[in-house]
């Protein structure tokens, strides 16, 4: 029989301490101790995903009729006042004022200010002037395809 020796610190002196337990005992107690209990898992093949071109999100814009009432309403619930009279030069200079407002119209409308045109923004008339601008889904390569082309030119789109 093997002994193992084991060592405990008290708070004032070395102790000693022998534990009489054969290796096998010894070992296979620590195995049952840390070995978790796993349930059988069957692992699922999973297939490779073929990749697919997601198709193109509508870009599309028609400005609305009622644009300035729109705007109008979104610009008195944002400044919590009356409008004066020349509403279309109120500055956009607060950035809170300026989400707040662009945010409420990206929603009405479905058309959202790009974060390259945000810096343009500075007065009310160019939010009006940016909103008026109808957007067209297509590319200039839509554009060629549906022109007149030459009998030796064809744009085919095959991904």
């Amino acid at each position: 029989m093997a002994a193992r020796y084991v060592s405990g610190v008290s708070r004032r002196s070395l102790t000693w301490t022998v534990s009489r337990a054969t290796r096998r005992e010894f070992w296979s107690q620590s195995r049952k101790e840390k070995e978790p209990s796993v349930a059988e898992t069957v692992e699922e093949v999973k297939k490779e995903p073929i990749p697919v071109c997601p198709p193109l999100r509508s870009r599309a814009y028609i400005p609305p009729q009622d644009l300035q009432s729109r705007l109008e309403f979104r610009l008195k619930e944002v400044f919590d006042s009356p409008l004066p009279s020349n509403w279309q030069d109120i500055s956009l200079e607060d950035g809170h004022k300026k989400f707040s407002l662009l945010a409420h119209l990206a929603d009405d409308l479905g058309h959202a200010v790009p974060n390259s045109r945000l810096h343009q923004m500075c007065r009310v008339r160019d939010v009006l002037d940016f909103y008026n601008v109808p957007v067209q889904d297509r590319s200039k390569f839509d554009e060629l395809i549906a022109s007149n082309l030459p009998p030796n030119l064809k744009i085919t789109w095959s991904y």
